[in-house]
């Protein structure tokens, strides 16, 4: 008779929970139906819904087996194991359902900060600062579902505080090996308000040319020009002098030296490299001089200046305007062009050469 009465208790504590379980799924299903429904009908894309999909799912499942064992008498052991158990994987799928939260939002804000535009000063702060603080969240999140696990467990919790109390030492050598990482961490965070770089920018570091690839949480990927890749801790930018060309603007003013003769016609000079630089596409319209920079016995120093919307043009158009004025001057001007010639000078006993620059 107690053994009957036992497979009748066990089969009706495990219908219980299919049961919650089924009822659950249900609910689910139909909630995520209806807002999926309400955020298309507002023409809005459902990138939040999809990612939260599974998390919810399943943090419905333990909610309702919780509320579904509550009617079943279980013993104190399983009581124990099902309290620890269901704090940990509660505390384990907020996290998650967090972390997807996170994604989804990290993902609308880059999807809104378009950077292939012209002008994307604004998109590339935005990209910037979410990845940053999406990474620094991630990290927060993490630490803080670890905790709560361990929490969960009363053995844990009770002798965490004598470790906590009696791990100063280890602490400080703990401190000093990971300072380099805590020194890039702070950084990190103090970059995402204070914008030194952001993606996509100009830069120059360490005499090298080339954009902000990547923004890691304790280092930055910089794209070099012919395609290396640059890796250079945060604190760099913190710490250090470097070149940003695209701080406020993108837009940039770009130099052309030229040396000639000392005698040759600078005005005429000048409005080949006008014409030269006006013609090209490229200009954005707004600066072309050529203005006489430097003198020497044996040229002249002249130095171009134009301007382009951004780093990229402006180089492809300082090339294309000096080999226009270049062409120019070994065609139309070829006197203008710096030589070398010798001179014999007669002396007493002896003849000498000197080298002298007309």
């Amino acid at each position: 008779m107690t053994d009957i009465s036992l497979s009748h208790v066990s089969l009706t504590a495990a219908l219980s929970i299919l049961l919650s379980v089924a009822v659950a799924f249900l609910i689910h299903w139909m909630l995520y139906w209806v807002a999926l429904r309400l955020v298309r009908r507002s023409k809005l894309e459902p990138t939040l819904l999809p990612a939260i999909y599974h998390p919810t799912r399943w943090l419905v499942v333990v909610l309702a087996l919780g509320a579904g064992l509550k009617s079943i008498e279980l013993g104190p052991r399983v009581s124990d194991i099902w309290a620890i158990g269901s704090r940990m994987i509660f505390a384990l799928l907020v996290g998650w359902l967090i972390l997807r939260g996170m994604s989804a939002a990290k993902t609308m804000v880059e999807r809104g900060a378009d950077i292939s535009v012209e002008d994307n000063l604004k998109a590339r702060r935005q990209r910037t600062k979410i990845g940053i603080l999406y990474r620094i969240a991630q990290c927060i999140v993490g630490f803080l579902v670890i905790a709560m696990m361990l929490i969960a467990i009363p053995g844990v919790r009770t002798i965490g505080v004598t470790l906590m109390a009696s791990a100063g030492l280890a602490g400080l050598a703990v401190g000093a090996a990971a300072q380099p990482a805590l020194k890039n961490l702070i950084a990190g965070i103090q970059m995402a308000f204070s914008e030194p770089i952001r993606l996509d920018d100009v830069v120059i570091v360490e005499g090298e040319w080339g954009r902000i690839e990547e923004i890691k949480l304790t280092y930055v990927v910089v794209r070099i020009w012919d395609d290396r890749r640059m890796v250079v801790p945060v604190s760099y930018f913190l710490e250090k002098p470097f070149q940003n060309w695209t701080t406020k603007t993108s837009d940039l003013l770009g130099t052309v030296f030229f040396h000639v003769d000392p005698a040759a016609d600078v005005g005429r000079i000048r409005e080949v490299f006008v014409d030269a630089v006006k013609a090209n596409s490229r200009w954005d319209g707004r600066v072309a001089i050529l203005q006489v920079t430097e003198h020497r016995p044996e040229a002249l120093e002249l130095r171009g200046l134009l301007s382009a919307r951004n780093a990229g043009i402006a180089f492809d158009l300082r090339c294309e305007v000096r080999e226009a004025v270049m062409d120019f001057l070994r065609t139309q001007m070829p006197d203008a062009l710096v030589r070398t010639r010798q001179r014999i000078e007669a002396g007493e006993g002896f003849t000498r050469l000197s080298d002298a620059a007309g």
